[in-house]
């Protein structure tokens, strides 16, 4: 959008045409990158697979901060990887970068002194260089091992000074290896999870009922023939809105909560002369210790429910859980 046209709208629209505006270069410019894609980017993927180091990003400016972003991106789906300033690469950083590794170098112009300065160095290390410019004839191009091509017709600023176009390009493109990596490498969505045990898909995909469940002395269980004031001693104690009844072997034949409760005082049930398996819930919903917290959410979410009982593999009652538990988690 020219200064002239810009001038001549009207002001109380100029903020949003300018802002689409921008918007539409940046995704044009991102569409055109897309079309442009060739047996570069095919050979990037595979030199970094082949890779026995790491991939170390670096760039000035703008590029820098893209770089940060790309390194700490590819790091997080399979290919591990860091930044290196190249200005502090020519004070002792460098030492960070082995013959194993593959350099991935941004610069818009592909003359960026900062990153021209460790050319040589790097030659020398013996690590292969990938360059991303919209320069094909620049001197950072012309000294890497490939080659990718991210130029753009105009940048989004009006001014045509501010990089915006161009590092939005870079960013798509680093996301593009990324995610083409991640693809190659088979990485999963648990493989994500653990390098991601803070968020929210980590809590989802790595806390087990085990980590989670109540075990040994709170759990609130009592026999089949206890009588029914046992057990609500026994649900009182353990605070979880429930009691599994268990047979001789240990394993769980029913299940009695603060539900049943008030319905057994509405009908005049007498606790001290009751017993639980007259009461209780026959062949309780269960669920393995081993399974993931986000199961139980589901199973209870399922069966309108705010309690479960766990079993091992031998189907023995080995712990308890409810809703609040997993709120505590952060699985819910």
């Amino acid at each position: 959008m020219s200064m002239s046209k810009l001038q001549k709208t009207d002001v109380s629209t100029q903020p949003l045409e300018l802002a689409r505006e921008v918007m539409l270069i940046e995704a044009r410019a991102i569409e055109a990158l897309a079309h442009r894609l060739d047996e570069s980017f095919s050979r990037a993927i595979a030199l970094i697979l082949q890779c026995r180091g790491r991939v170390v990003v670096s760039g000035m400016g703008k590029s820098g901060h893209v770089g940060r972003k790309i390194a700490s991106t590819l790091s997080s789906t399979g290919t591990p990887a860091f930044f290196v300033h190249p200005a502090e690469a020519s004070h002792g950083d460098l030492g960070m970068i082995t013959e194993q590794d593959v350099v991935i170098a941004l610069s818009n112009s592909g003359e960026t002194g900062e990153l021209l300065a460790i050319l040589p160095l790097l030659k020398r290390i013996g690590a292969k260089l990938i360059s991303m410019t919209g320069n094909p004839q620049s001197t950072l191009a012309k000294a890497s091992d490939i080659y990718l091509d991210t130029h753009v017709s105009q940048e989004a600023c009006p001014l045509g000074l501010a990089p915006t176009a161009s590092t939005t390009a870079a960013l798509a493109l680093g996301d593009a290896l990324a995610l083409t990596l991640l693809d190659q490498r088979g990485f999963s969505a648990e493989d994500f999870a653990r390098a991601h045990p803070g968020g929210n898909l980590g809590r989802r995909l790595l806390v087990h009922v085990r980590d989670v469940m109540r075990q040994g002395d709170a759990i609130p269980s009592v026999a089949e023939d206890a009588l029914l004031s046992v057990g609500l001693l026994e649900m009182s104690r353990k605070g979880l809105g429930m009691a599994a009844i268990v047979d001789s072997a240990g394993k769980p034949v029913g299940i009695f909560t603060d539900g049943d409760l008030r319905r057994a005082f509405e009908s005049g049930i007498n606790v001290m002369n009751t017993a639980m398996r007259d009461v209780m819930h026959a062949k309780p919903l269960h669920i393995g210790l081993n399974q993931l917290a986000v199961e139980a959410v589901e199973l209870m979410d399922h069966h309108k429910i705010n309690g479960l009982l766990v079993i091992d593999q031998q189907g023995k009652l080995v712990g308890a859980l409810n809703m609040h538990d997993l709120l505590n988690a952060k699985v819910v």
